[in-house]
């Protein structure tokens, strides 16, 4: 039982691991593959892990520790189903532009649409072309993550809120963006322009 105490308080360390990692661990403290095996069983089990997608955990301990820090949520997300990055309506909250109350956080990848629930929170990824899959910027810190720009944040979140835009005019664009109360006023003028011109380059 003392191997077992060891690997976890190794995997304690970690902000998030997969399965490789575990069995590295493992040898390097002399166990088989199968106990391996066992003991991730018996830690998910006991819930000292949590499962986030298929083959990749985090210790319970960590997560604890770190789950009140946004941070380490996007971090998270970008882990579970990479490429892709945070945006949609937790980006517009992360950059003070929304008060809407976030149940879920929504990425964009250019893979296909998925969604994760797991006792970390729950995970949504939207599925978009690879030629809008862009404007989006690393935030480092005591976890990096990738986040859409605002403007970027803005557009995907109406992108899939309106099915990609069909059968809607540019010029009714605003009017839904006040309707859904985002603060877009408060949006950088750069940014701004920058939304303006991804909404231009998409309706041309």
């Amino acid at each position: 039982m003392k191997s077992r105490k060891n690997l976890l308080e190794q995997l304690k360390l970690l902000p998030r691991f997969k399965k490789s990692v575990v069995c590295q661990l493992g040898e390097q403290l002399g166990l088989k593959n199968t106990t391996i095996d066992v003991y991730i069983s018996r830690f998910l089990k006991s819930r000292e892990i949590i499962q986030l997608g298929k083959g990749l955990y985090v210790s319970a301990d960590f997560f604890d520790k770190n789950k009140g820090d946004v941070s380490y949520s996007f971090y998270l997300a970008n882990s579970i189903r990479t490429p892709s990055y945070v945006s949609s309506w937790a980006a517009l909250q992360y950059y003070n532009l929304a008060t809407e109350a976030v149940h879920s956080i929504t990425s964009v990848t250019p893979k296909v649409t998925r969604s994760y629930e797991t006792k970390a929170g729950n995970f949504g990824y939207q599925s978009i072309n690879k030629e809008l899959f862009s404007d989006f910027v690393l935030v480092k810190g005591k976890f990096d993550f990738f986040i859409a720009s605002p403007a970027k944040a803005l557009f995907d979140m109406l992108y899939f809120k309106t099915s990609q835009f069909r059968g809607m005019e540019e010029k009714n664009i605003k009017d839904l963006i006040y309707e859904l109360r985002i603060d877009f006023d408060e949006m950088d003028r750069e940014e701004q322009k920058k939304f303006y011109s991804l909404i231009k380059k998409y309706f041309s």
